[in-house]
């Protein structure tokens, strides 16, 4: 079969397109980057289109012509700078649906959410459904999957969290412990998708993607921690409910930076309605159950990979305030007395006015750079930035002033760890 698979290149999205492909199907993905899918998942044919901007069932005439089924793992948490939820969700998916169904012959298979109802307390959730609703009204060939929480071999969003919570130290941090939720393997995901595209789940079905017995968080990041190798937690520290709430804020207003954090407030009320389905059904029609936590962790032991991920992952954030505090605040330095920086130049060399140049705009460069870190779509070309700007400010102050490598304190060695923390943070910024 021609399969379409939205979403192609995000966490669930690549995982379908590589079970597909495996199984024999001829699969083109979609997604919004044209450069990120050839690079993440060589070997199948891209097309590049924004969901947002798919309205009609026109829209989706070209996208369509030659294909048996359409996937769709395409979606956003919340809403920001990229997404509008109502468009991506729900329009775009409405009017797929719809040119499926008037085409005749194309089965559409919609991963969404358990929990998604018109009454749902987020935007995600309330979308979600109503992209549901649309599915059904058009009369087509459709499947609807839910997927609990879905863990893998790689690590995204929420699992990527969790594994990141499961490293801490000594101490065990977690949030909303007593909220039960029900886990997947994405592998699970992959081979019932896999099955709803051929047609073994028959047409126009629902099922919810979920292992039998519900967890606690607390469970789940305990057997995360297990799994990972990191020994024992000494104590636990529950977030109370206000600071979640300060912290589900101040990620709220890093999204308008273009972070997509987990800790976001549609995660947040996710979990305290809890992420539970129903796995009946499902089982009842494939005659066994989905793998339990216990089983999709057995399954995929951890390595140092998964453990170092999951520290850095930690520190991450550290990294890029760091980052920024130190060259905004090395350029308002500099600011501060542009007299006496400059006159750390040799006269000689250069003169006053130009040294006074010289400082100012090198102060301005450094601001700039420490502001672009906070911003997520530039951080990593911020970062790349600060490397080069640091080999210059080298190479300059080795030729102009060579004794300030001896200078007690250090500010030309100093340069070198600040520089190589931001090719660090440069490899871990990397979205995909």
């Amino acid at each position: 079969m021609r399969v379409l698979v939205l979403g192609a290149y995000g966490f669930i999205g690549i995982a379908l397109a590589r079970a597909l492909r495996a199984a024999g199907h001829e699969v083109t993905g979609l997604g919004r980057d044209p450069a990120t899918g050839p690079r993440v998942l060589p070997g199948i044919d891209w097309v590049c289109a924004d969901l947002a901007r798919l309205r009609t069932a026109a829209d989706w005439g070209p996208l369509l012509a030659n294909v048996d089924a359409v996937v769709n793992a395409a979606g956003a948490l919340q809403e920001g700078p990229r997404d509008d939820l109502e468009r991506l969700h729900h329009v775009a998916i409405a009017s797929l649906a719809e040119a499926c169904a008037a085409a005749g012959a194309i089965r559409l298979v919609q991963v969404s959410a358990p929990g998604a109802r018109t009454d749902a307390t987020t935007d995600f959730m309330r979308t979600k459904a109503r992209a549901e609703a649309a599915i059904r009204r058009s009369g087509g060939d459709w499947v609807i999957l839910r997927p609990g929480l879905v863990l893998g071999a790689q690590a995204w969003g929420g699992s990527a969290l969790l594994r990141t919570l499961a490293a801490f130290p000594l101490v065990q941090p977690i949030a909303l412990p007593d909220k039960r939720v029900q886990c997947v393997a994405l592998d699970d995901v992959a081979r019932v998708v896999l099955e709803a595209v051929e047609g073994s789940l028959g047409s126009r079905t629902e099922f919810d993607l979920v292992e039998n017995a519900p967890h606690r968080l607390r469970e789940v990041v305990a057997k995360i921690r297990a799994w990972l190798g990191v020994p024992p937690a000494r104590a636990e520290f529950v977030f109370p409910e206000g600071l979640v709430a300060l912290v589900s804020r101040l990620a709220d207003a890093l999204g308008r930076l273009g972070w997509r954090s987990p800790l976001r407030s549609t995660a947040v009320r996710a979990l305290e309605a809890e992420v539970i389905g129903d796995p009946a059904p499902l089982e009842a029609h494939r005659g066994r159950p989905l793998a339990s936590l216990d089983e999709l962790l057995a399954a995929r032991p951890a390595g140092a990979q998964e453990r170092v991920f999951a520290r850095l992952q930690l520190l991450l954030p550290a990294l890029v305030a760091t980052l920024a505090a130190f060259w905004i605040a090395s350029g308002l330095v500099g600011l501060a007395d542009v007299a006496r920086a400059a006159r750390t130049l040799p006269e000689s060399a250069v003169p006053a006015a130009m040294a006074k140049a010289f400082v100012v705009t090198g102060a301005l460069v450094d601001i700039a750079l420490g502001l672009a870190v906070l911003r997520q779509p530039w951080a990593r070309a911020a970062c790349g930035g600060m490397v080069v700007v640091s080999g210059f400010y080298l190479a300059a102050g080795t030729v102009l002033t060579p004794g300030l490598w001896l200078d007690p304190l250090g500010p030309f060695v100093k340069v070198v760890p600040a520089a190589l923390a931001a090719v660090v943070a440069a490899v871990l910024l990397e979205e995909r």
